[in-house]
């Protein structure tokens, strides 16, 4: 069993001091940053220039998700950026399996990412495609949001998949992952856990650890 993976994301940071912000998660295993366009998603937070002086000052690597739209044009810049991980969005990309190759070319981790009602079906046989897959257990754009138990089913399949693939792919939720719900996510085949308020909402080496034996606690 793969030790479960804490992601916390720096939408629930002090954006002022982010640097700061980075250090108290060190202890996690990346960093997510989301990039949002305020297009693709009602929201607008950072693009390359931010994430480049986040990528120099960060302990931990970078964990990057995309809610932008064009990300065939606009997702190999963040690998050149030096991040560990790009994770664009399914609904977002033209050709999501010729995205994946570049960005593992350019050294990157190639994620795909699906919004709540998108079906997970024509992913299953691309997932050798794939490093990560990010399923959204909330509707992205903002943090803070109600975990959605009914996103589940879409993970089992890809446990399902991956398994009987036999691959090294990682399988991460995002949104309202808490205490409470990482058990959820876990039991359903998650092993990559985004958490935002739940970490930055207390101590966040504290809330790491928790998270993460509440995790390891119910997975398979």
């Amino acid at each position: 069993m793969t030790a479960p993976r804490i992601n916390p994301s720096i939408l629930s940071a002090d954006f002022v001091n982010l640097e700061s912000e980075l250090a108290r998660i060190a202890s996690a295993d990346l960093v997510h940053v989301d990039v949002m366009d305020n297009h693709f998603v009602p929201n607008l937070t950072f693009g390359p220039p931010v994430v480049e002086r986040i990528q120099q000052v960060s302990p931990i690597p970078l964990d990057v998700h995309l809610m932008i739209t064009g990300a065939d044009a606009h997702a190999p810049a963040y690998a050149e950026l030096g991040a560990y991980s790009v994770t664009f969005h399914a609904e977002a990309a033209e050709d999501p399996v010729a995205l994946a190759r570049r960005l593992r070319e350019m050294g990157a981790r190639a994620g795909i990412a699906l919004k709540p009602g998108t079906s997970v079906a024509r992913y299953l046989e691309l997932l050798p495609e794939f490093d990560q897959v990010l399923v959204m257990t909330v509707e992205p754009g903002f943090g803070g949001q109600s975990f959605m138990p009914e996103t589940m089913p879409k993970l089992r399949e890809l446990r399902a998949a991956r398994d009987r693939l036999g691959l090294d792919v990682w399988l991460q939720v995002d949104g309202g992952v808490s205490a409470e719900t990482i058990g959820v996510a876990a039991e359903a085949g998650a092993d990559t856990f985004v958490a935002g308020s739940a970490v930055y909402g207390g101590v966040p080496e504290d809330r790491i650890a928790e998270l993460r034996a509440a995790a390891r606690d119910h997975a398979h």
